[in-house]
């Protein structure tokens, strides 16, 4: 049974948007396991996605050891291990600090940090960002004021595409096309320039002008912040950077509305070798697919629940994109599984009121022209952000809805049909307006 609703914000938000500290920062990591119907989860932070190989064989040795097997990624570019024993904390940090995957303990749930996956790879963007990278991460681990930030708190290092910049983190560093750097606080248009080789920390700076302004509040993001607080965040940003001898100038710079991934398939760039990009369905990789991705390079992690594999000799390009798609990932256009994204559902997730999953995996058709997100309660975790299709289990069925920035729009309200529900999600994901 189909029923018409109508269009309202999107509500309530998911746990990654507006929150308090008043409740306490329960986002889980890895010396800290969340419990969850299967099993404890540990979240490990991957700044930028990027795992060299052996980063990569520690993380499942990890899962194969003390989780189920699997490795979960994330809409931030990280790791989730789940079905761990609740007990099992010591062991699992030992193995991935020796790995390089804890490089501070007070730290660890801090590193949250995106950046533009095909950095360096391609001739898109206006600078490599990986020096930046490595540069923030040595800058928030060392320092005590960073430790104050929440699990939640985003910074996203973007070249000059847009890609990351869309994805709405508190802090944002820009690779500007004349050589400086733009740092964008929130998600204004607002921006402030910089010199390149101060990006990084200009963004830690103002992370720490932030945690300041967020003192009384107890906001866990910049866009959490009460209005007398954030009005004059930006002038005291503006403050921190000239005090500390950074030459700053406020300028403008658009925020692409959306936030487009790597297309699936081969990455040319002006380097010898090839990188090689693929979705994975629902962001789940077994013990063959993550060892047939980290066997075969360096490994980029996207926030879009993907991963990019760098330096691909040209005469093995085709033999790889052969085995990844014959081990199930997505590595060209019109797969049916391209823009489907779920959160954990039921059986894993109390809260879920339905094994979406399994329920986006029935529904799976023809490639939509907008991703879907199928989630299992009201909050929505890890959904995507600009356009997309958004799936709700309820009570009484599913609601379907057309999103466009923070409002959903032309919703539809599902009962317990599944064949009603498989076409009003491609119906949805096809329609040009709402």
């Amino acid at each position: 049974m189909l029923a018409a609703m109508s269009a309202s914000p999107i509500s309530p938000r998911s746990p990654g948007d507006t929150c308090t500290r008043s409740s306490g920062d329960a986002c889980p990591g890895t010396l800290r396991l969340h419990r969850a119907d299967d099993g404890a989860l540990a979240r490990v932070r991957i700044p930028g996605g990027v795992l060299t190989a052996t980063r990569a064989d520690a993380l499942l040795e990890a899962a194969l050891r003390l989780g189920d097997g699997e490795l979960h990624l994330t809409s931030r570019g990280n790791v989730q291990l789940r079905g761990l024993a609740p007990d099992c904390g010591t062991e699992l940090a030992r193995l991935l600090s020796g790995a390089g995957l804890l490089p501070s303990e007070r730290h660890e749930r801090v590193r949250n940090v995106v950046a533009s996956p095909l950095s360096g790879l391609d001739s898109l963007g206006s600078a490599d960002i990986g020096p930046w990278l490595a540069e923030l991460d040595r800058l928030v681990c060392g320092s005590d004021r960073a430790t104050a930030l929440s699990g939640r708190f985003l910074f996203a290092l973007d070249d000059g595409r847009g890609d990351v910049d869309a994805l709405g983190a508190d802090l944002t560093v820009l690779a500007g096309a004349d050589g400086d750097a733009m740092l964008r606080v929130g998600n204004t248009d607002a921006v402030l320039l910089v010199p390149a080789a101060d990006g990084p920390r200009a963004a830690l700076l103002a992370a720490e002008a932030f945690l300041d302004a967020a003192r009384e509040s107890g906001a866990w993001r910049v866009k959490d912040l009460p209005a007398d607080a954030a009005a004059p965040l930006s002038g005291d940003v503006v403050r921190r950077l000239r005090n500390a001898r950074v030459p700053v100038t406020p300028g403008s710079h658009p925020r692409p509305s959306e936030a487009r991934p790597p297309a699936p398939g081969p990455v040319r760039g002006s380097r010898r070798d090839v990188a090689l990009c693929a979705g994975v369905p629902l962001g789940r990789l077994d013990r063959e697919q993550w060892r047939l991705l980290s066997g075969s390079g360096e490994l980029r992690l996207t926030p879009w629940r993907g991963a990019v594999v760098t330096g691909v000799a040209p005469d093995r390009v085709d033999g790889l994109l052969h085995s990844l798609s014959e081990a199930g990932l997505i590595v060209g256009h019109g797969s049916p599984w391209a823009g489907v994204g779920a959160c954990i559902g039921q059986p894993g997730c109390a809260k879920s009121l339905a094994d979406v999953r399994a329920q986006a995996g029935a529904a799976v058709g023809p490639a939509g022209r907008l991703p879907v997100y199928w989630s299992g309660c009201e909050r929505r975790c890890g959904h995507p952000h600009g356009e997309w299709i958004d799936v709700v289990a309820t009570p009484d069925g599913h609601r379907i809805s057309h999103v466009r920035g923070d409002r959903a729009t032309a919703a539809t309200a599902v009962h317990d049909d599944p064949v009603a529900l498989a076409a009003a999600v491609a119906a949805a994901r096809d329609a040009r307006t709402a």
